[in-house]
């Protein structure tokens, strides 16, 4: 495993991070998300990424049960807060009264007293950012969190998140973003902005929900059992691109990832990597043996002429496209 600094900040964070959005306490038993806990520490892994609202808080408990034992300082545990997780009107967001609370339940359901990072899930229109910030930094000071990031903010909300949180004196260091061959949003405003202000990138899904493995093919219906046949684990996020130009493209990669000596999910994850911005990229699993794949996507270098030639097979999602375009996993 190689590891990289998050943006600017001081923080260590393994390249491949192990998160559990849609597999732990809902598309696998949970023993099975007990052994894939266990192959991302046996192959290195370090960073762990969850969130409250995964598996209406399952998640963060699977995980919790997952890392007992371990070394604590020996792992980086990320969660986040935002989404729903109880029926009342105070029960999402980023109010101070959320954050507070939520940081709690997440803390208890992780057997930790502290998160490395503690994310704002998606931007809250509807609360003052003043209050948001204000909130984030009394759990830094708390010793709740050590630092704290956003996920899928705009590079203008997140610049003037960063200026609070330098008037607090707080390290916001992070932002988490969808990000793969197929969609390259961040890229033109996230991107440049968070080189300046020294905001690192953890992202999530570097295989295009799946579709980057090649195991969707064109004019076949998705494999038995596989995420695009099973409404919990999140089928409708992934048939956005289940249409036969962007299948067949795929499979157009699987010469290149094999010139390269790679799988195709690891070229996938091998991509994300070579931005210089992304510190991490997230992986998930149902099999201990994806993760043994995925993990030797790890310190690999594509050449220039590898990468012109992924661009010239692909048709990625560009900040410009993306006001008429629907994100294929726009929110968990």
């Amino acid at each position: 495993m190689e590891f990289r600094h998050l943006g600017r900040s001081g923080l260590m964070v393994s390249e491949i991070s192990y998160g559990n959005w849609i597999t732990h306490g809902s598309q696998v038993e949970e023993e099975a998300a007990l052994a894939c806990v266990r192959a991302a520490l046996d192959t290195g892994i370090t960073t762990f990424d969850t969130a409250d609202v995964y598996a209406g808080t399952r998640a963060e408990e699977v995980l919790g049960k997952a890392l007992a034992g371990e070394r604590r300082e020996g792992l980086e545990i990320f969660t986040k807060v935002y989404w729903p997780t109880g029926p009342g009107r105070n029960d999402r967001g980023l109010s101070r009264k959320h954050i507070m609370e939520s940081i709690n339940g997440s803390l208890r359901r992780l057997r930790t007293d502290h998160v490395d990072l503690y994310q704002a899930h998606r931007y809250d229109y509807s609360t003052p950012l003043e209050e948001t910030m204000e909130a984030f930094a009394d759990v830094v000071r708390s010793g709740k969190a050590h630092y704290i990031g956003v996920s899928e903010w705009k590079a203008s909300q997140i610049r003037e998140a960063h200026g609070l949180a330098r008037e607090l004196r707080v390290p916001l260091v992070s932002n988490q973003p969808q990000y793969s061959m197929l969609w390259r949003v961040i890229e033109t405003e996230v991107v440049p902005a968070c080189e300046e202000l020294g905001v690192g990138q953890i992202v999530w899904s570097p295989m295009a929900q799946g579709v980057l493995s090649g195991k969707y093919l064109p004019g076949q219906p998705p494999p038995a059992g596989s995420r695009a046949t099973d409404e919990k684990s999140g089928a409708n996020f992934i048939r956005a691109w289940l249409n036969d130009d962007v299948l067949t493209r795929v499979q157009r990669l699987k010469p290149l990832a094999e010139q390269a000596g790679l799988t195709l999910p690891q070229l996938a994850i091998a991509w994300v990597l070579q931005n210089p911005n992304v510190a991490s990229a997230i992986i998930g699993a149902s099999r201990p043996e994806q993760v043994h794949d995925n993990v030797k996507a790890a310190g690999v270098t594509l050449d220039a002429e590898l990468l012109k030639a992924i661009d010239e097979i692909v048709e990625p999602v560009t900040e410009r496209d993306a006001a008429k375009t629907e994100s294929p996993a726009r929110r968990p």
